[in-house]
């Protein structure tokens, strides 16, 4: 773990629960492309930065996640390297807080403030084509999150974030996070004809061709809409619902599973909704879901 591995003349990745990008720029001038899940992350990022005799200057976030923001805080207190995060991500930067608030839908009892769900604020500018090196291009990826992007390199190595998982990963969890459906369908149908050397997904394995994994991901998407659907086959409350897909697939409840997996659910509700797939109800106050 947090071995740095060269894929390219000036691209790398650090090999973590979360890879982090890392590119040379010119002299010992390097930047990241996020920076792991906490201060144990960062620091490990200064050791392979100290050993290699490389200066940080900038990390460019891909998304606001707290694995993928964690060790924003300490890698700038300790290098001064400026922090850059995409559109309303930038605000889940600086505020961190907003993460679990977003995901359980109000303020997060202490079970939901903790490292992985919310990391240390970090001093994040709002990132733009003009904030990146030259030669790097920005990629939108919506739908994992709100304005998530990924990065092309120079050298023509595409970073890919949270866009895709492995297939291990969707096996044993079967539900992926996601905030909005429709955006990330149509994310996975742009990201299937990319070309490059190489692409480095942050949770699965770095390859030349992912159209496979890709689809997939999108074929996983579709069964779960599908079994949305067939589990309303009369009406439902959400609960109701995601305990029934828990139960289904094996999977155990907790206070972090019920907010990421629960959000993703309401995503998916509210896709089959406006695609006239389900109805919403509202019976003895209670929001119920039928589909058409």
């Amino acid at each position: 773990m947090y071995e740095l591995i060269q894929v390219s003349e000036r691209s790398y990745y650090i090999q973590s629960p979360a890879k982090i990008g890392l590119v040379r720029l010119d002299g010992q001038d390097v930047c990241l492309i996020d920076s792991g899940n906490d201060k144990d992350a960062g620091r490990k990022v200064r050791q392979l930065l100290d050993a290699n005799g490389w200066r940080l200057t900038a990390i460019y976030n891909t998304h606001s996640n707290a694995d993928h923001i964690g060790g924003n805080r300490y890698l700038q207190g300790q290098t001064g390297c400026k922090i850059y995060a995409p559109g309303i991500d930038c605000a889940f930067t600086r505020h961190p807080i907003l993460e679990p608030s977003f995901l359980y839908g109000g303020y997060p009892c202490k079970e939901l403030r903790h490292k992985f769900l919310m990391a240390q604020e970090s001093d994040a500018q709002e990132l733009t084509k003009e904030c990146l090196p030259e030669g790097f291009e920005l990629i939108p990826l919506p739908g994992h999150f709100f304005d998530m992007v990924g990065f092309r390199t120079p050298d023509d190595v595409v970073y890919l974030a949270d866009c895709l998982s492995s297939r291990e990963t969707l096996d044993k969890y079967q539900i992926g996070f996601i905030y909005d459906v429709a955006a990330y369908l149509k994310t996975l149908e742009t990201v299937k004809f990319l070309q490059a050397k190489l692409f480095v997904p942050a949770h699965a394995e770095a390859a030349e061709d992912i159209a496979g994994l890709v689809q997939y991901n999108m074929d996983k998407v579709l069964e779960i809409a599908e079994k949305i659907v067939d589990i309303c086959r009369e009406p439902l409350c959400f609960e109701t619902i995601l305990q029934k897909l828990f139960t289904d697939h094996g999977l155990a409840m907790n206070f972090e599973q019920y907010v990421l997996v629960g959000s993703t659910i309401r995503s998916y509700l509210a896709w089959l909704k406006d695609a006239g797939r389900l109805n919403a109800l509202f019976e003895n106050n209670m929001l119920l879901w039928q589909r058409v």
